[in-house]
């Protein structure tokens, strides 16, 4: 459906719809309301790195689901009301596009691919990711999603066994870097089991240059470097080397067996493939920029999306007990889910990770670019518009959900309405529209795999010394989570 027309406004502009009795407080962005500026920085300076999205949360308490902040001289419009999120989201990449800053700061740092792409580049390049994550394609995968599971429950049989608390972030970010690496690419890189392996915390560390660079009023780093952006440059260094030999055994595979120039094994071969076509539009950047997304895409978003409802399940008795009575009766005295299909029989623990991702958004902020002029429930934003879209002001809001701050998963079992009433149209845990993630069926795998393999084997608490806050980068994790297991 496409977005009518308001024929009231006098720029006749295409008018996005947004929640029943949702009007904009003002018609122009300067007239929005919003926090006080000061010259040069605007806002810049409120925003504290790593709680940038919790003091945007703030702001929305203060100024209601639609106002407006500046970095430097850039204003930007923030939104919270689900509806018109759902229609900005459902729009791209049409009208709106990833937001610009994002999106030239990944750039930047070498990161070029399918999260970055806009119009035909996008749509050429999604075509393969989305083959190669298709249910079957993962269902084809399972041993190996298998193994890596295996060798995270031997490292944490190994801490239950000394009594060591686990920093479960750690483990759960080079779980996820392993199971995309493999999948992705055909290599085993194992960083669970080598600590001295880079990779991961090079990720990490582009992770928090991102969100750094986000937050500042100008781009100094392209006229002067600092130290943190002169590690930036050395990890992008390495990460580029590691691309460049996985690319090479991939070539190697190719070359060996010609077969797979035919029906590729992963994505990497699938887009040297394209690459290597007749006339390709595709570019040995293209290539290097998707293999850099994936160990990207793989690594913060999964690993935070487990860490946080682990921390929720091992917090909240009630729950944690009804979820693991569901996987003892699925694993049946095996150590991991034995067969692909009964992830399918895990529908409480489905639904304790939609709800803890309610709870704790691994996205909480969205950004989006306006591409033309358009009317957001009243108010009129030139092409050019930076807008920020907030999920957990609605994931909150006690006029939606029962009890909001508390972890309850039976929320979402049973029949869901699919009206507007629907609660799963008020949380965009992977997005929403053509743009929804790619992934999503790969993240929900691993986080059945993972978290049953937990509980079907070990009683979790957090350790009593633990401060546990959100950090938040490109995405939103715990800034730290020891977690104690004891063996059942």
């Amino acid at each position: 459906m496409p977005p009518s027309t308001d024929h009231a406004t006098a720029l006749e502009l295409p008018r996005l719809r947004a929640s029943d009795g949702f009007r904009a407080p003002a018609t122009e962005v300067a007239d929005l309301p919003g926090p006080r500026t000061v010259p040069l920085l605007g806002n810049a300076h409120q925003l504290r790195a790593g709680a940038a999205h919790a003091c945007l949360e703030q702001w929305a308490a203060e100024y209601g689901p639609m106002y407006r902040f500046s970095a430097g001289a850039m204003p930007i419009v923030v939104l919270s009301d689900p509806v018109l999120i759902g229609e900005i989201l459902r729009h791209r990449p049409a009208m709106f596009t990833r937001g610009v800053r994002l999106a030239t700061a990944i750039d930047e740092v070498g990161l070029a691919g399918l999260f970055t792409a806009e119009g035909e580049r996008w749509r050429r390049q999604r075509k393969l990711v989305m083959r190669a994550l298709t249910p079957d394609a993962v269902r084809h995968f399972f041993p190996i999603i298998h193994t890596v599971t295996a060798r995270l429950l031997a490292r944490w049989r190994e801490a239950a066994r000394t009594g060591a608390a686990v920093e479960v972030g750690r483990d759960l970010k080079c779980y996820s870097i392993d199971v995309t690496t493999w999948l992705s690419m055909g290599v085993d890189v194992d960083t669970l089991n080598h600590a001295d392996d880079p990779l991961q915390q090079d990720v990490e560390f582009l992770f928090e240059t991102l969100g750094r660079r986000f937050l500042k009023p100008f781009p100094y780093w392209r006229y002067v470097r600092l130290p943190a952006d002169r590690r930036a440059d050395a990890a992008v260094a390495r990460l580029n080397r590691t691309v460049d030999d996985l690319i090479a055994q991939a070539r190697a595979r190719m070359a060996a067996d010609p077969a797979l120039a035919v029906r590729p094994g992963n994505i990497l071969e699938a887009l040297l493939v394209a690459r290597d076509e007749p006339g390709s539009e595709f570019t040995d950047e293209d290539v290097r920029g998707n293999v850099a997304t994936m160990l990207f895409a793989g690594e913060d978003t999964t690993a935070n999306a487990m860490a946080w409802l682990l921390m929720l399940l091992a917090d909240t008795p009630g729950p944690a007990a009804r979820v693991g009575e569901e996987i003892d009766a699925v694993l049946a005295g095996e150590s991991l889910v034995p067969e692909f299909g009964l992830l399918a029989r895990l529908p409480w623990l489905e639904a304790a990770a939609v709800e803890s991702m309610r709870l704790r958004p691994i996205a909480p902020q969205n950004g989006a670019t306006a591409r033309v002029p358009v009317d957001l429930g009243g108010l009129r934003i030139p092409a050019g518009q930076t807008l920020i879209m907030l999920s957990r002001p609605t994931a909150l809001d006690g006029a939606r959900f029962e009890d909001p701050l508390s972890f309850r998963p039976e929320r979402w079992l049973g029949d869901q309405s699919e009206g507007a009433d629907d609660p799963r149209r008020a949380i965009f845990p992977f997005g929403g529209g053509p743009r929804y993630c790619p992934g999503r069926y790969l993240a929900m795998v691993e986080i059945k795999m993972v978290v049953a393999m937990a509980l079907g084997n070990f009683r979790l608490a957090i350790d009593p010394a633990a401060r546990i806050e959100e950090h938040f980068t490109f995405t939103m994790g715990p800034s730290s989570l020891p977690l104690r297991f004891t063996a059942r």
